[in-house]
């Protein structure tokens, strides 16, 4: 599904123009988006959790000359599905 195909059914259900659904979910994805850059935790009960996880910095391998490497640390987005989702997937 697209962004486009998304708002069309978000317009539907709430009985809005297809405008004012992509400028709510313009705002929700920016909400969303801001939060985890200030590294809270966004949680939408029964669809998941947005959190950022942090990776340790390891030891890897140049896959082409197999030289040792260190990789460093990061801050990555981690999304973790709400029952209600796990449940619609499974069906």
């Amino acid at each position: 599904m697209t962004r486009e195909e998304l708002v069309g059914k978000v317009a539907a259900a709430a009985g809005i123009s297809k405008a004012k659904a992509n400028e709510v979910l313009g705002a929700t994805l920016d909400a969303i988006v801001e939060a985890l850059g200030k590294g809270d935790k966004v949680t939408l009960v029964g669809f998941g959790t947005f959190q950022v996880a942090t990776r340790k910095a390891r030891t890897g391998r140049n896959p082409r000359t197999g030289e040792r490497i260190n990789i460093p640390a990061t801050k990555v987005p981690k999304f973790r599905p709400g029952k209600r989702l796990v449940e619609a997937v499974r069906k």
